[in-house]
């Protein structure tokens, strides 16, 4: 099942606002900010543990594909300007591992009813590391991500979300769409 946001109505608590560096604070404490393109194997080992929580049964799923993904996934991430964003916290036990992890994309489709200049945003990956959660990092770096998505003027935002996420997003104000999915693999 899908989930939408309209992002013109106001979205969860709003943040300490950004502060030196395009930082945000989470609660006073920790720091959301852009993804780097030096951030690119953390944010694929985070991807990574979104993945495994979700279709892995518990265990590790494959990394190889890692490799692969890794020098698109650095170019992307230097695009300041791009249809791509990644918002992250750094771990605050680990020095240079990341403890959250949100990314989505803007993309054009022709317009509609309710959004007639036809941006779409798509949330794609959300994640913590398991030993971070629970300490607001996943909605601050949402928060963020949302507000990228006004700025690009994104008329709603798509999400397919976990049970244990929907809680979440539902406090963000997303909503459930009935699902028409169908998916090739090319």
């Amino acid at each position: 099942m899908a989930f939408e946001c309209t992002p013109s109505k106001p979205v969860g608590k709003k943040s300490a606002g950004p502060g030196p560096g395009g930082l945000t604070s989470v609660r006073g404490m920790s720091l959301v900010r852009r993804a780097r393109p030096e951030d690119a194997a953390e944010v694929l080992r985070l991807r990574q543990v979104m993945i495994d929580s979700l279709w892995s049964a518990g265990g590790a799923g494959p990394t190889e594909w890692h490799a692969e993904s890794l020098p698109t996934l650095r170019e992307r991430l230097a695009e300041e300007d791009g249809d791509f964003a990644a918002f992250v916290v750094a771990h605050p036990g680990r020095p240079g591992a990341l403890a959250a992890l949100v990314a989505g994309t803007v993309e054009y489709r022709i317009g509609k009813a309710g959004n007639p200049r036809g941006r779409v945003g798509h949330v794609f990956s959300v994640a913590t590391d398991p030993d971070a959660r629970r300490r607001g990092y996943a909605r601050a770096c949402m928060e963020e991500l949302l507000a990228w998505f006004r700025a690009r003027g994104a008329g709603h935002v798509l999400l397919n979300a976990s049970p244990e996420a929907e809680p979440l997003y539902a406090a963000l104000g997303f909503t459930r769409d009935p699902d028409p999915s169908m998916r090739l693999l090319l």
